[in-house]
Formats: structure tokens, C-alpha cells, sequence
């Protein structure tokens, strides 16, 4: 069942990445393009895209690495579906940065359009909440089998998690419309992956950190 699950994971993901162009384009004019309503550098658009630009590009990197570390089918698909939907709507988020001619690096602290900027302490390189520490991503690359898989799930797991907090903060807080549902659609996604991977890691005698 959860095979059949996984896939259908992909055939949503492949279903908004087909819409991605349009979206881009449509973002211009869901925001006003060049005009006055453009987000500002330091509103809660911008700095959703810029950081969860950073925290997908985390999720993405996590993925490859467990891809070749594991032999299981199972665990292979889905780290290929995050990596692919997560490096897609990076892409994206960029892109609309661009379009704003907005800078995708701020001098103030990750998460600040939050209001949560002190709570990104960057220990270790976990910029934001969720994110996997260097010494975590180092002892990933360490592992193999079924070691890694589960620190894998774990880690993404805590990066999910993160991850929803942001876009939920963005659902409330941005203002351009077609960023608004993106960042919804990544709730309900990555809510529905986090049922998986707690099936994944039942299965493999472990649990999530938290």
C-alpha cells in the first residue's frame, strides 16, 4: 500500500512541476510585475523564498546522499521525490526573486520575516529549524544500509517539520497569491510524507527524534 502511496507522491509532484511555468509567469502578474505592489526586499514573500530556497537545497542534498547509500527501492524513491519536487520549486522561489529584482541573500537573520529571526542560530550550519547540522549530514555520509535510512527519515523528519512551520508562516503572511498556494501546497505534501516516513521508520524498529 505504501508503494502504491509513494507513487501516487510522485505523480502529484509531477503534476505541479508540469504547472511550474505557468506559475512563474503568472506570479508577475499575481504581483503587480514591476509596479509599486512588487514585495519589498524585507517582506514575508522575499524572505519565504529566499529561505526556503536554503532549507530545500538541504532537503535536496540529504536525499542524494542517502540515494547512494541505500540498495532499498523504497527509500531510494522517495528521497528521489523529494529531492526532484524540492529542487523544482527552489528553482521556482528563485526565479520569483528574480522576477521582483530582489536579492536572494539579506543581511538579517533567517527567519526574521517571521519575527523569529533569533531563533536562527546557524550552529553547526542548521541555519533554521529542521535543518540537519554539518557533523549530522557528515555522519549520513557514514553510514550505509539500513543505518542510513533511518537517520535519513529521522533527519527528514526534523526537516519537514521545519519546513511546514515556514510555509504555514507564509500562507499567513505573504501577500502574492500564487506563493501563498505554493507554500499550502508544500503543507499538505510534506504532512502526507511525514505519514509515510513514520510507517518507513515503524518498519525499520525506529521512530522520529521528536
Amino acid at each position: 500500500m505504501r508503494r502504491r502511496y509513494v507513487g501516487w507522491i510522485a505523480g502529484a509532484a509531477a503534476a505541479v512541476l508540469v504547472a511550474a511555468g505557468a506559475i512563474t509567469y503568472a506570479v508577475a502578474e499575481d504581483s503587480g510585475g514591476s509596479d509599486p505592489g512588487t514585495p519589498g526586499p524585507e517582506s514575508a514573500d522575499a524572505g519565504f523564498a529566499r529561505d526556503m530556497a536554503v532549507h530545500h537545497q538541504q532537503a535536496v542534498e540529504m536525499s542524494y546522499i542517502v540515494r547512494d547509500r541505500t540498495g532499498n527501492e523504497e527509500v531510494r524513491r522517495l528521497a528521489y521525490d523529494i529531492a526532484q519536487t524540492q529542487a523544482n520549486q527552489r528553482g521556482m522561489l528563485l526565479g520569483w526573486l528574480d522576477l521582483w529584482e530582489l536579492p536572494k541573500v539579506s543581511a538579517e537573520p533567517p527567519m526574521t520575516w517571521m519575527g523569529m529571526g533569533d531563533m536562527a542560530s546557524g550552529k553547526d550550519g542548521a541555519l533554521m529549524p529542521g535543518m540537519a547540522t554539518n557533523t549530522e549530514l557528515n555522519k549520513l555520509r557514514s553510514l550505509s544500509g539500513k543505518r542510513a535510512e533511518v537517520l535519513y527519515l529521522q533527519l527528514m523528519t526534523d526537516h519537514h517539520k521545519g519546513g511546514i512551520h515556514m510555509a504555514e508562516g507564509c500562507v499567513a503572511k505573504c501577500t502574492v497569491g500564487v506563493e501563498k498556494r505554493l507554500a499550502q501546497g508544500m503543507v499538505d505534501a510534506q504532512q502526507s510524507e511525514l505519514q509515510v516516513m513514520a510507517g518507513m521508520l515503524k518498519e525499520r524498529g525506529a521512530a522520529p527524534r521528536s
